[in-house]
């Protein structure tokens, strides 16, 4: 069975740092494309960052643009997205997505609360 699981998430105050991780099982991850998601409560997703399947490519929205970085291990299923200069406007529940031709996944997010 497919899985995703997220780490990483906490409560930092604004302009700090906080390292999500997201374990991928039960498929191939190599071949996937990776995206990162967020959602305020009473709001819609909001797309991130993503990183194609060999980690050669990645985007970001300009939310994060030079704050995040995004990066991925294929050798250990693993998928990152490092946070720095956190705001509150940060705070959200992040999710991991993994996607191939017809095939997606979701993890089961992991909040990020960004307060002093």
């Amino acid at each position: 069975e497919a899985q995703l699981v997220e780490s990483g998430g906490g409560l930092v105050q604004p302009g700090g740092s906080l390292r999500l991780s997201c374990a991928a099982s039960g498929f191939i991850f190599s071949a996937y494309a990776m995206t990162w998601v967020r959602q305020v409560p009473g709001k819609g997703l909001e797309w991130v960052s993503a990183i194609n399947s060999g980690g050669g490519s990645t985007s970001y929205a300009d939310s994060v643009k030079g704050r995040f970085t995004i990066s991925r291990d294929n050798a250990k299923n693993t998928l990152y997205l490092q946070m720095s200069s956190l705001k509150p406007e940060d705070t959200a529940v992040y999710y991991c997505n993994a996607r191939h031709s017809v095939y997606e996944y979701w993890g089961q997010g992991i909040q990020v609360t960004v307060s002093s």
